[in-house]
């Protein structure tokens, strides 16, 4: 034996500590700092999703209202009362990408319309309204109601997360993606793509484009306008009754 070797002295009354409760000591010390949210947080979270939620019914109600009072108002009178602009449109792929050309299928894909029976809610102006007249052969679009924003969040309401689709089982994962936008349930989702709010841009960008089924008893002409009699083109408020028949 070289003369160069070290010896180790071990003291026999210190026990050797198993390597699996060094790392249970160690996930017990990091989890301790970590303070999880108490079920009294739950709650009192809760409660302010549904103060919310009941303010944004009291709003839509008021706007209704609003609409209907201006309405008679202008009866009475014996006014024409014009019907405000809608501010939102949700636009429907009905034409697959065969003799597509260029400039339309340029325009589909800032749509975010790749496949057929698929849906995007669209803020609607100067350049969108030249877009959607550019792909209007491709396409059917209307102004959606409430209950029509609704039934596409709540049932066919999937978020796109590093460019994946994943569908929204809770509000933890909206507000962790749109809580720097004051955006921490579902009901903001739909309150902001139903009023045009400020982060409707961010909301639509969060979802993915909405996958619907061929409605029920199929298209009837899809190379004519909805106004001569076929699919495509604007329809106005009758998007409602397509959208139900393909949710």
């Amino acid at each position: 034996m070289s003369s160069n070797a070290v010896t180790i002295d071990v003291d026999p009354l210190v026990k050797p500590v198993p390597e699996t409760l060094k790392k249970k000591l160690i996930y017990q010390r990091r989890a301790s700092y970590q303070k999880p949210l108490s079920k009294t947080n739950d709650k009192e979270k809760q409660k302010f999703i549904f103060k919310r939620a009941e303010a944004y019914v009291k709003e839509y109600r008021r706007r209704r209202q609003e609409l209907s009072y201006a309405r008679k108002n202008a009866l009475k009178k014996g006014e024409f009362f014009i019907e405000p602009e809608a501010k939102v449109a949700f636009v429907i792929r009905i034409r697959g990408i065969l003799n597509v050309p260029p400039k339309p299928r340029k325009a589909l894909q800032l749509l975010r319309l790749r496949r057929i029976n698929s849906g995007v809610f669209v803020r609607l102006n100067k350049a969108t309204l030249r877009m959607l007249q550019i792909v209007e052969p491709y396409i059917t679009w209307g102004y959606p109601s409430l209950k029509c924003i609704r039934e596409l969040v709540y049932k066919r309401g999937h978020a796109s997360i590093n460019h994946q689709r994943i569908p929204i089982t809770n509000n933890e994962m909206i507000e962790q993606h749109l809580g720097q936008h004051d955006i921490i349930c579902i009901e903001d989702l739909v309150y902001q793509l139903y009023t045009c709010g400020p982060h409707f841009r961010e909301v639509t960008r969060f979802l993915w484009p909405f996958s619907l089924r061929p409605p029920r008893g199929g298209f009837l002409r899809k190379l004519r306008h909805y106004t001569d009699g076929g699919d495509s083109g604007n329809r106005e408020g009758a998007i409602n009754r397509l959208v139900r028949a393909m949710v």
